[in-house]
């Protein structure tokens, strides 16, 4: 299940031990490409927390992580930025970047 973030709150995503957070905007090609990969993702590897963050709704936060360029995704480890990925990503190459960091 991918948990939607609101109100620029990413608590929840900073308190997983991993966590990926999806950037996405609901007019953006590639975003709703990624989007149904990333909801995969997140019923095979349950040891992973998945977040979407809209950037027209959490512009704070998009500028707190400097994104530029959408889809982005951040994989935090413990709260801390551990990869960083823009554009569309295959769902192997999405699970390679998530195996590393554990």
């Amino acid at each position: 299940m991918v948990t939607k973030i609101t109100n620029n709150d990413m608590s929840k995503a900073l308190q997983a031990d991993i966590a990926l957070v999806d950037f996405s905007a609901t007019w953006c090609g590639p975003c709703k490409m990624i989007a149904p990969v990333v909801d995969e993702l997140s019923e095979e590897m349950k040891e992973v927390a998945f977040f979407n963050a809209d950037v027209d709704e959490n512009d704070e936060l998009a500028g707190k992580y400097n994104i530029m360029n959408i889809p982005a995704l951040i994989v935090l480890k413990k709260g801390e930025v551990a990869a960083q990925t823009v554009g569309f990503q295959p769902k192997e190459s999405l699970k390679q970047l998530l195996a590393e960091q554990m």
